[in-house]
């Protein structure tokens, strides 16, 4: 499974939709999310208000958590189309869809208000990321075969967030970010749970 940064076109216009385009220049710390906890700051060249409250850590976070949550939401609007799947992916799925579209605006706020990017610079790898031959394996996938690899394509992705969200956790400064580190961490371990014991039951 391919675990790299890929995003589909369709993952990317949900971005794009909640995000918008931002044009303000702005720089990022050279760290991979899997790094993100050293705590780089911001460039000095930047006014003094534009990074009060945050840090490049808390960047990062909101940076790379809006394509890994917009993946998950395309996942999830996946298996809601299927003809016939099981009823208790289906209310995961929906769950999932929810809760992460509004944590989008939330965060793609927060980069409007820090005079941050919408995106990442290249070089940033995010773990738990579906390749484009998942993505597809996927769409393609029907009933059980659609549910069983829809439950393994997820616990991988949320186990990608926990990671990203525990980073934020150890080394954000922003109070608000911090927070939302700590509620994803949270929730999506509660989930990967519930998810290996639905993919257990199936």
């Amino acid at each position: 499974m391919n675990k790299t940064l890929t995003i589909s076109a369709t993952a990317l216009a949900a971005i794009i939709a909640l995000a918008g385009c931002s044009t303000t220049p702005g720089s990022n710390p050279g760290s991979t999310m899997a790094g993100m906890g050293n705590g780089t700051t911001a460039a000095s060249s930047r006014p003094a208000a534009a990074d009060a409250g945050h840090n490049g850590t808390d960047t990062l976070f909101a940076q790379g958590m809006i394509p890994h949550h917009a993946q998950a939401v395309e996942m999830s609007e996946t298996m809601l189309a299927k003809q016939g799947a099981d009823a208790r992916i289906k209310a995961l799925a929906t769950k999932i869809k929810a809760a992460q579209g509004p944590e989008i605006e939330k965060m793609t706020g927060w980069l409007t208000a820090w005079n941050e990017p919408a995106q990442m610079a290249g070089g940033h790898a995010m773990s738990g990321m579906m390749g484009d031959d998942d993505l597809k394996r996927l769409d393609a996938a029907q009933g059980n075969e659609a549910a069983k690899l829809f439950l393994q394509q997820m616990i991988a992705h949320h186990g990608g967030a926990v990671e990203m969200a525990n980073a934020e956790v150890r080394s954000g400064e922003n109070a608000d970010a911090v927070r939302l580190g700590r509620d994803i961490a949270s929730a999506q371990t509660r989930e990967i749970a519930d998810m290996k014991q639905l993919l257990a039951a199936l």
